[in-house]
């Protein structure tokens, strides 16, 4: 079965709501990372901006961000600690045209298609929930994606702590079903290790036995990769061929390590500042159409929050991003959910399953 981009419905303009709306009102940024008393902060569904008499689609969107009028007349989203001084900000708390502001989310739902019943059972996502055809779907879309679309995957360590959950990556990566990857220090610490050592946290990735004195083993790994330089120059040095860091590394996939407080080492690419750690995620967001987060809560929540329900394309093709959340523990996928993403599809299963079911029906293992 092929997969069918779904057609996005541009707002009726041509409504009174519309027509008669004012222009956006702003304010200009009093100092840097400080914005206006009042300001608009934007969600992850499309907003239009009424700017000079024309509507605006705000392109590159997040959530709880300000909308800046750039002095070509386009609309920026950025970041309130990146605001610099001066920046006009618009401002405004309606989103139904109110103050020149419109929230568009039905934009990818088609008005004659309707849900029959209203009472209704099993419409949420748990371990009792069937997910054979959210597998079949996900298999169209990276399918299409691997061609059409950039596909970013944010893992957690436990990814790398079995050897056939790394095998089915390193697969995937391999035949191209990977465009980017972002992480944290444990997920490249744990995977290297298991390539040079064949152990994660000092336990044998395959048979999980623990090996003598290994509880040493990632701090030696770090510690060799701090002395190398680099992750590259790491893998080089030591002949490491396989897993997922190494297979991203020798495809030239951009990998972004968010580091945290707890850190052993870190690698030498991890970035340990938190804003400059956001900003380099962000960047990499900015161009995903498809992402998988998988048992990682904090880097879900996170990626979750700075990736909107659409993309622009180069051509002006508004399409949607799809959003996949993994994780054993339904507390987790539904804290994606919070977050008011109707985009996004929850799993609640063990992640080395799901990625080894992932890549046995892209046909990239047996």
């Amino acid at each position: 079965m092929s997969f069918n981009m779904p057609i996005y419905h541009h707002p009726d303009f041509g409504a009174e709501k519309f027509a008669n709306a004012p222009d956006v009102v702003f304010e200009y940024a009093p100092m840097d990372g400080v914005a206006p008393d009042g300001f608009h902060s934007t969600s992850m569904f499309p907003e239009y901006f009424k700017v000079d008499g024309e509507w605006k689609l705000a392109g590159e969107s997040r959530m709880d961000s300000c909308v800046v009028i750039c002095e070509d007349g386009n609309l920026a989203v950025i970041e309130p600690r990146n605001l610099k001084k001066g920046d006009k900000v618009i401002l405004g708390r309606t989103e139904q045209c109110e103050d020149g502001i419109y929230l568009h989310c039905s934009g990818f739902i088609d008005e004659n298609t309707q849900l029959e019943d209203r009472f209704v059972f099993r419409q949420g996502r748990s371990r009792e929930t069937s997910y054979a055809r959210d597998y079949d779907k996900l298999f169209e879309l990276l399918r299409h994606e691997k061609e059409h679309g950039f596909i970013l995957w944010v893992m957690g360590p436990a990814v790398a702590f079995d050897a056939d959950a790394r095998k089915a990556m390193q697969s995937l990566i391999e035949n191209g079903y990977a465009h980017g990857l972002m992480a944290g220090n444990a997920l490249a610490t744990h995977d290297l290790e298991g390539a040079y050592l064949h152990t994660a946290l000092g336990q044998d990735i395959y048979t999980q036995k623990s090996q003598p004195n290994g509880h040493y083993n990632h701090l030696d790994v770090c510690n060799k990769a701090r002395r190398s330089g680099s992750i590259p120059q790491f893998i080089k040095d030591y002949d490491l061929k396989d897993g997922i860091i190494c297979s991203c590394v020798k495809k030239g996939i951009p990998i972004v390590l968010a580091g945290s407080i707890r850190d052993d080492g870190p690698l030498p690419e991890v970035i340990s500042d938190a804003n400059e750690a956001a900003c380099a995620m962000r960047e990499l967001a900015k161009k995903a159409t498809t992402v998988i987060c998988m048992a990682t809560m904090l880097h879900t929540i996170a990626t979750g929050n700075m990736t909107p329900s659409y993309r622009v394309m180069e051509d002006g093709e508004i399409r949607p991003v799809y959003l996949y959340t993994v994780d054993a523990d339904e507390f987790v996928v539904n804290k994606l959910l919070d977050r008011g993403s109707l985009a996004a599809t929850t799993v609640v299963t063990n992640v080395q399953d799901f990625i080894t079911l992932v890549a046995k029906g892209l046909e990239v293992i047996d």
